[in-house]
């Protein structure tokens, strides 16, 4: 951004170190960097807010756009509130009566349904036999 070369930074480092000297450079240095500090905060909140109006704009007129297609498509089909206008929660426009039971979410029948006991699942309490693993499964049984 500044293209500040490595030779000018020893030149202003030694320049600074001769005029302000060793004992006041650290607080020197220590203040420049709180008034950076400062700036870069104040620059981003700057651009930031600059941003946020930006996007703002942009959303303004992406829904202005959109409100304009809704407006002509509903000018050109009118008849499309009606199919809308009749149809339950949770079915889409155009679907026929027999397919809304399928669209319902299937709910247990009991609590117990919904979580199975860990210790039903074994097989020992489920009547399945236990499988074998493996060669040495082979050699107990």
């Amino acid at each position: 951004m500044f293209d500040i070369a490595p030779s000018e930074l020893l030149l202003v480092a030694v320049v600074a170190l001769l005029v302000i000297g060793p004992k006041d450079l650290p607080l020197a240095l220590r203040t420049a960097g709180k008034w950076i500090g400062k700036v870069r905060r104040m620059s981003n909140h700057f651009r930031s807010g600059v941003e946020t109006m930006i996007r703002e704009a942009e959303l303004a007129e992406i829904e202005k756009e959109w409100r304009e297609r809704n407006a002509r498509i509903m000018a050109e089909h009118p008849d499309a509130e009606g199919m809308t206008a009749g149809t339950d929660e949770g079915t889409a426009a155009g679907m026929d009566a027999s397919a809304a039971p399928l669209m319902e979410p299937i709910a247990p029948a009991s609590a117990e349904a919904a979580e199975p006991d860990r210790a039903s699942a074994a097989p020992e309490a489920t009547g399945e036999p236990e499988l074998p693993l493996g060669p040495a499964a082979r050699k107990r049984g």
